[in-house]
């Protein structure tokens, strides 16, 4: 077998620590408390009617009233569901990612 020296093929190299990540979306920010909310409601919901159920609805305008119960439920000082036992404020954020997806393409960027 033929040996030939790597460093020849190693472009220069900095000492330093180098990550390019200028411009990245910084997922850090989001506080995992609600994305965590947002998946108990998901996970209610999937139980109540099957996973991923709310993709398959035609009518947007249905999250629309939804969010606006949980909306002025919240606003009224009532703080959990009374048919979920879970926070109007993650039943609101998930109507509201409803929402983003059917608005933005479904799923989109």
């Amino acid at each position: 077998m033929t040996e030939f020296n790597t460093e020849e093929f190693k472009p220069e190299q900095s000492q330093a620590f180098l990550k390019f990540d200028d411009g990245k979306v910084l997922m850090s920010l989001v506080d995992p408390a609600f994305v965590v909310g947002v998946a108990k409601i998901l996970t209610y919901g999937s139980v109540k009617y099957a996973p991923n159920n709310w993709q398959l609805n035609t009518n947007i305008e249905r999250y629309k009233d939804a969010l606006l119960r949980h909306t002025y439920s919240y606003l009224d000082g009532e703080m959990l569901d009374p048919e979920s036992s879970l926070p109007h404020l993650d039943h609101m954020a998930c109507n509201l990612m409803f929402l983003r997806y059917f608005e933005h393409g479904k799923g989109s960027k």
